[in-house]
């Protein structure tokens, strides 16, 4: 299926690696010159690299802590400088917490606030000029099953991530008008480096190993009984963000393997 995405570009944070890089990828996939957004020198370098030459675009690294404001508004005038226009914008950056409520400072409120909601925010406000007048622009928010439906040991992620589906639900009827589409995307279990990260806090200690711990999590909670592949949410994002997905304006997407335990 052609998503008629060929000559777009987007901007994807968090683009080095698990959804944001999978994203990038087959955006790249479909014809879309990209900027991929990430903190660590490094492995952007390599994803850029990756993407260039499996696909035949361009691709901008730009190296930027997005919990930063100083870092966001470099980046967005790399974008500016670079090409002026953006089509898509994919605000992903964000990781997992692990706390209890009572024991958490404000540093690291202010942190996760900063870097799953600030930062969409911030990067709306840049970058939202620059993609009015395209046809058919698109923003996807990242956010999580966990905005609806909480595990019990990252409060501050459940939290930010609710706050963040709220958000693009607002951002969605005031963009409308300028033909920009804004929706959120609520993933369930997916076999990131952040899931890897958590499964090792976890188990540390206990007599199980992380695959042993991700095989449990996976039948306890998802009906399909797996973690899904950051490639298999990438093609959802790919189809929000064409103009084949011109009628969803301000929704919040779950693609979670059936985990999600309400329809309300």
């Amino acid at each position: 299926m052609d998503l008629n995405l060929k000559n777009k570009f987007g901007v994807i944070t968090g683009g080095s690696s698990g959804i944001g890089f999978a994203v990038a990828e087959e955006l790249a996939r479909e014809g879309v010159d990209v900027a991929i957004i990430a903190r660590t020198k490094s492995r952007l370098e390599e994803a850029a690299k990756e993407i260039e030459e499996n696909h035949d675009v361009g691709v901008l690294p730009i190296q930027a802590d997005v919990t930063d404001k100083g870092d966001i508004s470099r980046a967005i005038s790399e974008i500016k400088s670079a090409t002026g226009r953006v089509d898509i914008l994919i605000n992903n950056a964000g990781t997992g917490s692990n706390e209890d409520i009572l024991d958490s400072n404000d540093e690291k409120w202010q942190y996760f606030w900063d870097l799953h909601v600030m930062a969409a925010v911030r990067f709306v406000r840049g970058l939202v000029p620059m993609m009015r007048g395209h046809d058919d622009a698109a923003i996807l928010n990242t956010a999580s099953i966990c905005a609806k439906q909480p595990l019990d040991y990252e409060p501050i992620y459940n939290t930010t991530k609710a706050a963040l589906v709220m958000f693009s639900k607002s951002l969605a009827n005031e963009l409308v008008d300028d033909g920009i589409r804004v929706n959120a995307v609520n993933p369930g279990l997916v076999r990131t480096a952040d899931w890897k990260n958590t499964a090792s806090e976890l188990t540390e200690g206990k007599d199980m190993t992380e695959d042993e711990y991700f095989k449990q999590i996976a039948e306890e909670k998802a009906p399909i009984g797996r973690f899904a592949e950051p490639e298999e949410i990438a093609h959802f994002y790919a189809f929000l963000c064409s103009p084949l997905a011109s009628y969803c304006i301000g929704s919040t997407y779950y693609i979670d393997g059936g985990w999600l335990n309400t329809t309300v």
